[in-house]
């Protein structure tokens, strides 16, 4: 799940505007509140070269704890920890976590389990060019509530036979802007909420996310009346 706030319109476009810094290298900043399983996936396929032409600019965690800290340190990418705790309010809090992200020049922002409602201002400067990862076949089992564990507890219990994630651009909505990339996974006999997170990790998550960023980063991702258009 992802929770955000309200603000402005929607605006079309193409997704990709290669390079802010004039480096031509497409820059990614990931946020992420916990283990940052989905941020190394992405770490991963930037080195073997399965994401092609970016860099990750920064790592942005609200949690001091969070082990995606270490992750980015153990592959020498810069991170920080903006947490809402050590700020007198909200709003004071949302115009350090712009500034954050704005520091690293980033052309993408990358949401990979990053549990805090995102800042209006932030939805309207990086509209289109920032995108969730979903551990649900998006409409099924996302909006308010539905986030990590509790997403899986309800598939199952609800009794689907087939669950999934989702790769969407972030809207003003909870898990209602456009989608990018969907990925099946099969529940299986005996499924437990952890075993099911497990396998939708595996098979969906770890694969279209960074799937995703590198079609965002060559420019082949266009937004057009709230749905997204992949050239090939």
């Amino acid at each position: 799940m992802l929770k955000t706030g309200s603000a402005g319109g929607p605006e079309a476009g193409n997704a990709g505007s290669r390079g802010q810094t004039g480096s031509g290298v497409y820059r990614v900043v990931v946020l992420v509140s916990g283990g940052g399983t989905n941020l190394q996936a992405i770490i991963d396929r930037v080195k073997d070269g399965s994401i092609t032409n970016t860099e990750i600019a920064g790592v942005i965690s609200n949690n001091k704890n969070a082990y995606a800290l270490i992750r980015a340190e153990k592959s020498g990418i810069p991170a920080k920890c903006i947490s809402p705790k050590d700020y007198e309010s909200r709003e004071i809090f949302n115009e350090k976590l712009l500034e954050a992200v704005r520091a690293y020049e980033p052309d993408l922002v990358v949401l990979a389990g990053f549990l805090v409602v995102i800042p209006p201002a932030m939805i309207a400067e990086y509209r289109n060019r920032m995108i969730n990862i979903h551990p649900s076949l998006i409409p099924s089992f996302c909006g308010k509530g539905y986030y990590g564990l509790k997403v899986h507890e309800a598939a199952l219990e609800r009794g689907v036979k087939v669950v999934g994630a989702t790769v969407h651009f972030v809207d003003e909505g909870t898990d209602t802007g456009p989608i990018i990339l969907q990925k099946a996974v099969e529940v299986e006999q005996g499924d437990t909420p952890e075993k099911l997170q497990r396998r939708v990790m595996e098979q969906a998550e770890w694969k279209i996310l960074p799937r995703a960023i590198d079609l965002i980063a060559n420019g082949r991702v266009k937004v057009e009346n709230n749905r997204t258009i992949i050239s090939e």
